[in-house]
C-alpha cells in the first residue's frame, strides 16, 4: 500500500481515519492545490480524535484497492479526496463495511458531496470532519457497477463522454458541451419495465438518481434523497430543446421536476431497454453498457461521514 504514515498507530480512545487522494481529478489549480492537502490535513484536522493516514493514487481503481485495505483493517474512516469519480471508487471499497465514506470535494461537480451539505472549500470539509457524524446512505447498482449520485442515457451521457476527452476541467468547459452538442443530439426511444412498471418514452435523457444532482449545483432530480431506498427516474421529453432556457433556470433552481418537459418515476429497480448501446454515464463518468441495463437501489448499504446533528 502507498501511503504516507503520518500515524499508524491504532489507539482505543481515538479513531483512525484515511485520506485518499487522486491527483489528477479536477481543474489543474485544483491539482496543484493538492500538493498542500497533507500539510493543511496536519493543521487542520482535529488531532486529539482522528489518527491520519494519507495515501496517494496512481492509477484507476486504485482507490477501491486502498479502500478495502484500510477497511480490513478497521479503519473507522476513509475520506475520498477529488470528484465524483474518486467518491465512486472509494464507495466501492467500502460499501457493506462499518467504514465510513468522508469525502473532501476537489473535483470538476462534486455532485454527491453537495448533496449531503458537504463544503466544497478544503479547510472547511477537514473542519467539517471534526464534528461530523456517520449515517446510513443506499447507493445504485447498473449491471453490477455502484453508483452514488447518478447515472444515466441520452444527452447527459454525450456530454459526459464529450467532458471526460476535454483537455480542461471546470464548469465553463462542462457547459461548452452542453451548448455544442444540445441542437444536434437526434433523441431515442425508451423502455422501462419492472417495480410495477412497463413505459415507452421518446426522450432526451433519462437520469436515474439517488442524489439529487449531476454537480456543479444542477439539480436534475431535486426531491431525490439518498436514504428513501428508491431512485428518482427523470425523464426529458424529446421536445426539451423547445424549452431548453426555462429547463436551464429550473435545473439551477431546484423546480425543473415541475416543468412539462419532464416527467419522474420513483422505482426501486428496473430494466432499461435502449434501441442501441449509446452512451451512458456512471457517477458523471462515461462508461460502455449493454443495450439493456438492469439498475437498482441497495438500501442502506454504505455508511457516510456528515455535519453532526444537534
Amino acid at each position: 500500500m502507498h501511503m504516507c504514515n503520518f500515524c499508524c498507530t491504532f489507539a482505543a480512545d481515538m479513531k483512525n481515519i484515511a485520506f485518499i487522494i487522486n491527483p489528477v481529478s479536477g481543474s489543474k489549480e485544483t491539482q496543484n492545490a493538492k500538493k498542500k492537502l497533507p500539510k493543511l490535513i496536519m493543521q487542520t484536522l482535529d488531532r486529539e480524535q482522528w489518527l491520519p493516514n494519507i495515501s496517494f493514487t496512481e492509477y484507476a481503481g486504485h482507490a477501491t484497492e486502498l479502500s478495502r485495505q484500510y477497511a480490513r483493517m478497521g479503519f473507522d474512516a476513509v475520506v475520498a479526496v477529488g470528484g465524483d469519480g474518486t467518491v465512486n471508487e472509494v464507495a466501492c471499497g467500502l460499501k457493506h463495511t462499518q467504514t465510513a465514506l468522508g469525502i473532501l470535494p476537489m473535483g470538476s461537480g462534486n455532485g454527491f458531496a453537495r448533496h449531503l451539505n458537504i463544503p466544497v472549500k478544503p479547510v472547511k470539509a477537514i473542519e467539517m470532519l471534526n464534528h461530523s457524524e456517520p449515517i446510513r446512505v443506499d447507493y445504485g447498482m447498473a449491471n453490477g457497477r455502484l453508483f452514488v449520485s447518478t447515472c444515466g442515457t441520452g444527452f447527459d451521457a454525450l456530454v459526459a463522454d464529450h467532458f471526460a476527452g476535454s483537455t480542461r476541467r471546470g464548469f465553463m468547459t462542462y457547459l461548452q458541451n452542453i451548448l455544442h452538442d444540445a441542437f444536434s443530439y437526434t433523441p431515442q426511444t425508451y423502455h422501462l419495465v419492472g417495480d410495477g412498471l412497463d413505459v415507452t418514452h421518446k426522450a432526451f435523457l433519462i437520469t436515474f438518481a439517488n442524489s439529487n444532482q449531476w454537480g456543479y449545483e444542477a439539480l436534475i432530480a431535486p426531491r431525490a434523497s439518498v436514504q428513501d431506498g428508491k431512485m428518482d427516474i427523470m425523464l426529458m421529453s424529446s421536445h426539451a430543446i423547445l424549452g431548453s432556457a426555462s429547463l436551464a433556470l429550473r435545473l439551477f433552481a431546484g423546480s425543473i421536476d415541475d416543468s412539462h418537459f419532464m416527467d419522474t418515476i420513483r422505482a426501486r429497480e428496473v430494466t432499461l431497454e435502449r434501441e442501441e448501446a449509446t452512451p451512458f454515464h456512471i457517477d458523471g463518468d462515461p462508461v460502455e453498457m449493454d443495450k439493456d441495463i438492469h439498475i437498482r437501489i441497495v438500501p442502506d448499504g454504505l455508511k457516510v461521514l456528515v455535519e453532526k446533528r444537534f
